[in-house]
Protein backbone atom coordinates (compact mmCIF):
# COMPACT_ATOMS: atom_id res chain seq x y z
CA UNK A 1 0.00 0.00 0.00
CA UNK A 2 1.18 3.37 -0.96
CA UNK A 3 2.17 5.66 2.40
CA UNK A 4 -0.31 8.95 2.75
CA UNK A 5 1.09 12.45 3.26
CA UNK A 6 -1.33 13.71 5.57
CA UNK A 7 -2.53 16.95 4.57
CA UNK A 8 -5.05 17.57 7.30
CA UNK A 9 -5.20 21.08 8.08
CA UNK A 10 -4.42 21.86 4.62
CA UNK A 11 -6.75 24.09 2.44
CA UNK A 12 -7.95 22.40 -1.27
CA UNK A 13 -8.52 25.11 -3.40
CA UNK A 14 -10.69 24.13 -6.57
CA UNK A 15 -8.59 24.84 -9.76
CA UNK A 16 -10.62 26.80 -12.51
CA UNK A 17 -10.67 23.28 -14.06
CA UNK A 18 -12.66 21.49 -11.78
CA UNK A 19 -16.30 20.66 -13.44
CA UNK A 20 -18.16 19.36 -10.32
CA UNK A 21 -20.33 22.38 -9.23
CA UNK A 22 -20.37 21.34 -5.78
CA UNK A 23 -17.04 22.35 -5.64
CA UNK A 24 -16.52 25.39 -8.39
CA UNK A 25 -14.18 27.97 -6.90
CA UNK A 26 -14.54 26.00 -3.42
CA UNK A 27 -11.91 26.25 -0.76
CA UNK A 28 -12.06 22.88 1.25
CA UNK A 29 -10.21 22.93 5.06
CA UNK A 30 -9.19 19.25 5.46
CA UNK A 31 -10.13 18.11 8.68
CA UNK A 32 -9.02 14.52 8.26
CA UNK A 33 -6.53 12.73 5.90
CA UNK A 34 -5.21 9.44 6.20
CA UNK A 35 -4.98 5.96 4.20
CA UNK A 36 -8.61 5.87 4.83
CA UNK A 37 -10.12 8.56 3.07
CA UNK A 38 -10.38 12.25 3.62
CA UNK A 39 -12.97 14.41 5.14
CA UNK A 40 -13.09 18.16 4.91
CA UNK A 41 -15.57 20.98 5.08
CA UNK A 42 -16.10 23.95 2.30
CA UNK A 43 -15.52 27.65 3.33
CA UNK A 44 -16.74 29.73 1.25
CA UNK A 45 -20.66 28.34 0.92
CA UNK A 46 -22.64 30.74 3.17
CA UNK A 47 -26.79 29.54 3.66
CA UNK A 48 -29.41 31.92 4.67
CA UNK A 49 -30.00 29.94 7.28
CA UNK A 50 -29.23 31.47 10.58
CA UNK A 51 -26.82 29.66 13.01
CA UNK A 52 -29.95 29.88 15.94
CA UNK A 53 -32.60 28.85 14.08
CA UNK A 54 -30.74 25.39 14.21
CA UNK A 55 -28.80 25.17 17.36
CA UNK A 56 -29.60 26.53 20.54
CA UNK A 57 -27.31 28.79 21.92
CA UNK A 58 -24.77 28.24 19.27
CA UNK A 59 -26.09 31.76 17.42
CA UNK A 60 -24.43 34.63 18.96
CA UNK A 61 -20.79 32.39 19.30
CA UNK A 62 -20.75 32.24 15.58
CA UNK A 63 -18.86 34.23 13.35
CA UNK A 64 -19.91 36.81 10.81
CA UNK A 65 -22.12 36.06 9.26
CA UNK A 66 -24.22 34.51 11.45
CA UNK A 67 -24.88 31.71 8.96
CA UNK A 68 -24.93 27.70 8.92
CA UNK A 69 -22.44 27.12 5.94
CA UNK A 70 -22.82 23.98 3.23
CA UNK A 71 -19.48 22.27 4.06
CA UNK A 72 -19.87 19.48 1.60
CA UNK A 73 -22.58 17.45 -0.63
CA UNK A 74 -22.51 14.42 1.91
CA UNK A 75 -24.81 14.57 4.74
CA UNK A 76 -26.20 17.60 4.54
CA UNK A 77 -28.68 17.03 7.93
CA UNK A 78 -25.39 16.29 10.14
CA UNK A 79 -23.62 19.99 11.68
CA UNK A 80 -19.92 20.32 12.05
CA UNK A 81 -18.60 23.04 14.23
CA UNK A 82 -14.79 23.83 13.69
CA UNK A 83 -13.47 27.13 15.65
CA UNK A 84 -10.09 28.90 16.26
CA UNK A 85 -9.05 29.15 19.72
CA UNK A 86 -6.25 30.95 20.28
CA UNK A 87 -3.48 29.09 21.88
CA UNK A 88 -5.24 26.39 21.59
CA UNK A 89 -2.35 24.26 19.93
CA UNK A 90 -0.31 25.32 23.25
CA UNK A 91 -2.83 24.32 25.84
CA UNK A 92 -1.86 21.15 27.98
CA UNK A 93 -5.68 20.37 27.80
CA UNK A 94 -7.20 21.62 25.00
CA UNK A 95 -10.74 23.25 26.71
CA UNK A 96 -13.64 20.57 27.28
CA UNK A 97 -15.86 20.53 24.35
CA UNK A 98 -13.16 21.31 21.54
CA UNK A 99 -10.69 18.91 19.58
CA UNK A 100 -7.50 20.20 17.81
CA UNK A 101 -7.30 19.62 14.19
CA UNK A 102 -4.65 21.58 13.23
CA UNK A 103 -2.75 24.15 15.41
CA UNK A 104 -5.50 26.79 16.16
CA UNK A 105 -7.96 25.53 14.42
CA UNK A 106 -10.54 22.44 15.90
CA UNK A 107 -13.46 21.03 16.31
CA UNK A 108 -16.68 21.71 18.63
CA UNK A 109 -18.95 19.26 20.07
CA UNK A 110 -22.20 20.62 19.40
CA UNK A 111 -23.45 18.33 22.13
CA UNK A 112 -21.50 20.25 24.80
CA UNK A 113 -23.49 22.97 26.38
CA UNK A 114 -22.19 26.18 24.02
CA UNK A 115 -21.26 27.91 27.36
CA UNK A 116 -18.34 25.68 27.99
CA UNK A 117 -16.60 27.67 25.01
CA UNK A 118 -17.96 30.91 25.16
CA UNK A 119 -14.75 32.23 26.38
CA UNK A 120 -12.25 30.96 24.61
CA UNK A 121 -13.47 30.91 21.32
CA UNK A 122 -11.87 33.48 18.99
CA UNK A 123 -14.37 32.37 15.74
CA UNK A 124 -16.84 29.39 15.06
CA UNK A 125 -18.32 28.37 11.88
CA UNK A 126 -20.89 26.11 11.95
CA UNK A 127 -21.66 23.87 8.72
CA UNK A 128 -24.28 21.55 7.28
CA UNK A 129 -22.83 18.38 5.93
CA UNK A 130 -19.06 17.61 4.73
CA UNK A 131 -16.88 16.58 1.71
CA UNK A 132 -15.71 13.61 1.65
CA UNK A 133 -13.18 11.19 -0.44
CA UNK A 134 -12.63 7.74 -0.14
CA UNK A 135 -9.07 5.73 0.22
CA UNK A 136 -7.32 7.46 -2.61
CA UNK A 137 -9.37 9.17 -4.28
CA UNK A 138 -8.56 13.01 -3.42
CA UNK A 139 -4.28 11.81 -4.43
CA UNK A 140 -6.32 10.80 -7.62
CA UNK A 141 -8.15 13.75 -8.04
CA UNK A 142 -4.40 16.31 -7.36
CA UNK A 143 -2.80 13.62 -10.05
CA UNK A 144 -5.58 15.27 -12.57
CA UNK A 145 -4.91 18.59 -11.50
CA UNK A 146 -8.42 19.60 -9.75
CA UNK A 147 -7.30 20.97 -7.19
CA UNK A 148 -4.16 23.37 -5.43
CA UNK A 149 -3.11 22.44 -2.20
CA UNK A 150 -1.79 25.27 0.41
CA UNK A 151 -1.42 26.31 3.76
CA UNK A 152 -4.17 26.88 6.11
CA UNK A 153 -4.50 30.27 8.18
CA UNK A 154 -6.67 30.71 10.94
CA UNK A 155 -8.39 33.35 9.71
CA UNK A 156 -9.67 31.53 6.91
CA UNK A 157 -12.24 29.69 8.90
CA UNK A 158 -13.75 32.61 9.64
CA UNK A 159 -13.47 34.97 6.81
CA UNK A 160 -15.68 38.04 6.95
CA UNK A 161 -16.25 37.74 3.09
CA UNK A 162 -16.62 34.16 2.35
CA UNK A 163 -17.41 34.39 -1.33
CA UNK A 164 -14.20 36.33 -1.69
CA UNK A 165 -12.11 33.44 0.04
CA UNK A 166 -11.17 31.79 -3.50
CA UNK A 167 -9.39 34.46 -4.80
CA UNK A 168 -7.80 35.84 -1.06
CA UNK A 169 -6.18 32.80 -0.89
CA UNK A 170 -4.90 32.21 -4.30
CA UNK A 171 -3.87 36.04 -4.26
CA UNK A 172 -1.76 35.28 -0.47
CA UNK A 173 0.54 32.65 -2.48
CA UNK A 174 4.11 33.74 -3.23
CA UNK A 175 4.10 31.97 -6.67
CA UNK A 176 2.12 31.71 -9.86
CA UNK A 177 -0.84 30.84 -8.06
CA UNK A 178 -1.15 34.11 -7.28
CA UNK A 179 -2.08 34.83 -10.73
CA UNK A 180 -5.05 32.55 -10.61
CA UNK A 181 -6.75 34.96 -8.49
CA UNK A 182 -7.65 36.72 -11.61
CA UNK A 183 -8.91 33.98 -13.59
CA UNK A 184 -12.58 35.31 -15.08
CA UNK A 185 -15.65 33.58 -13.34
CA UNK A 186 -16.62 32.84 -17.34
CA UNK A 187 -13.65 32.82 -19.59
CA UNK A 188 -15.87 32.87 -22.47
CA UNK A 189 -16.03 36.56 -22.07
CA UNK A 190 -12.49 37.32 -21.86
Amino acid sequence: MTEVSSLTGRLLVATPALADPHFDRAVVLLLDHDAEGSLGVVLNRPTPVGVGDILEGWGELAGDPGVVFQGGPVSLDSALGVAVVPGGPGCADPPLGWRPVHGAIGLVDLEAPPQLLAAVLGSLRIFAGYAGWGPGQLEDELVQGAWYVVESEPGDVSAPRPEGLWRAVLRRQRSELAMIATYPDDPSLN
